[in-house]
């Protein structure tokens, strides 16, 4: 793999009998079903062009390519890893199905619902704590989950407060660009520094904002507030976000998408640049020096990874500054948690600085329970002492029997985690980092205007509309 990931396990057997063999088998036919329909097979010659190049195999690039085949055109996509699925990214813990990277769709988001429809893919609601450890005045208090997240609503009303105003339409971000210019400048930081917080109140904010954004000073206040608009205005629809799993793993409903196209995927096709020829060709070429032709390009992976691509001509000055900036969370580390010793369902969240922020209950097993968990930057991952402390922090008379970490701001095709705006960016990057360049269309979550960044169905609306810029780029 040329993902850089971290795994420590005390316990990683299954725990049915064959439940292990039968997830990869499973996985195995997916995979290999979905390269077959794709039209994976004998490589087509280089001479040949293409119609459309796809760079990346995540939900943008998969929606792309099966809208661009559907309307004639020949499109081949090239992915980087040795799977698709980018930030997704459905793998196995502990005997059972876990994800490293995007783990949930939410409740509204339509394109994904429509999608899921079309492809018969069901859905099932996420574990519901019965338990709440929050940080206290000296530690941690156990509360039970309606008080927390009550009273977490009551303080997320007081910090969106104006939201509702600045994204009166937030499907569309610009729509109330006067009101946006007051605020856009704002990070969480500086949002949370206006409140008049209790201590207690301080930890609970700053707590809850830090693991999305990879620290409060980094993300933008219209970043979350955008979200939090999506979802309805309201603590409890914000938290529905991550509501909802697709039966299959999150990979399933790409896997259906690109079965349904006749575009032709190449793995382990790694891009190292992209080039106008003459005769209004542009040239991609790989690692390996293989050179791939096309009437357009569309460049469908984290913005934070543009800058390893060497673009010539050069990218406009919106889109290299997005790259050199990031939009991509600069600190993003998910782990996955065999923990023993406790029945409850444990909804555990730390202040800002905390080893681990944010620690949410999962499957139960015979012997435990899995938890997800987003880590801290003062926790070493590769430590297992450390992280064993910091499950300890939130149930003392936890054991931890195994874990898996993904550092994917480390990882080398995505350089960061989910997309979060940094403050100014909205107003700086939008519409024109939606726009061609040349014969090279843009595409992905971190640059969709309604549910941006960390969703799905960002990334479907990036990859729809990316496809009608290509397509109008071949005639």
């Amino acid at each position: 793999m040329n993902l850089r990931a971290t795994a420590t396990s005390a316990n990683t057997t299954a725990k049915g009998p064959g439940r292990r063999h039968v997830l990869k088998a499973a996985g195995a036919t997916a995979v290999a079903s979905a390269l077959a329909a794709a039209g994976a097979g004998p490589a087509r010659a280089e001479a040949a062009p293409w119609d459309v190049i796809v760079i990346g195999a995540g939900y943008a690039g998969g929606t792309a390519a099966r809208e661009l085949t559907a309307r004639g055109l020949s499109t081949l996509v090239l992915e980087a890893r040795d799977r698709i699925g980018g930030r997704v990214w459905t793998s196995e813990f502990a005997g059972e199905p876990v994800e490293l990277g995007g783990g949930w769709f939410g409740p509204g988001q339509q394109l994904v619902e429509r999608e899921l429809k079309r492809y018969s893919i069901g859905t099932t609601l996420d574990v519901s704590p019965t338990l709440a450890v929050m940080p206290g005045a000296d530690g941690y208090v156990s509360r039970s989950p309606a008080e927390v997240f009550g009273r977490l609503g009551s303080l997320f009303d007081e910090f969106y407060a104006g939201s509702a105003q600045y994204f009166e339409r937030p499907l569309e971000p610009l729509y109330r660009a006067d009101l946006l210019r007051g605020v856009d400048h704002l990070s969480l930081a500086d949002r949370i520094a206006q409140l008049d917080l209790s201590p207690v109140d301080h930890k609970w904010v700053a707590g809850s904002t830090a693991p999305f954004a990879g620290g409060n000073e980094v993300g933008a206040l219209t970043g979350l507030a955008q979200w939090y608009q999506l979802a309805g205005g309201t603590y409890e629809g914000f938290h529905s976000t991550m509501s909802l799993k697709p039966d299959g793993g999150m990979t399933a409903l790409l896997h259906a998408i690109l079965a349904d196209s006749k575009a032709t995927l190449r793995l382990n096709s790694q891009v190292t640049s992209v080039s106008t020829a003459p005769g209004g060709w542009t040239n991609v070429r790989l690692g390996n020096g293989r050179t791939y032709r096309s009437r357009a390009v569309v460049v469908a992976t984290p913005v934070n990874t543009w800058r390893t691509i060497n673009f010539d001509p050069g990218l406009p000055k919106v889109h290299a500054d997005a790259a050199r900036e990031g939009v991509g969370v600069p600190h993003a580390t998910k782990l996955w948690l065999h923990v023993r010793g406790s029945a409850e369902a444990v909804y555990a969240q730390s202040a800002e600085d905390g080893p681990l922020q944010l620690m949410l209950p999962q499957q139960e097993l015979p012997d435990g329970r899995l938890y997800v968990a987003f880590s801290g930057p003062t926790l070493n991952v590769s430590d297992r002492a450390a992280v064993q402390a910091a499950v300890r922090q939130f149930i003392p008379r936890a054991t931890l029997a195994g874990y898996r970490a993904m550092e994917w701001t480390k990882d080398r095709y995505a350089l960061g985690g989910w997309g979060l705006r940094r403050p100014g960016q909205l107003l700086r990057q939008l519409p024109a980092i939606q726009q061609p360049h040349g014969n090279i269309v843009f595409a992905g979550s971190d640059i969709a205007s309604g549910w941006y960044g960390a969703f799905v169905e960002g990334a479907i609306e990036s990859g729809l509309k990316a496809a009608q810029q290509a397509a109008s780029l071949t005639t």
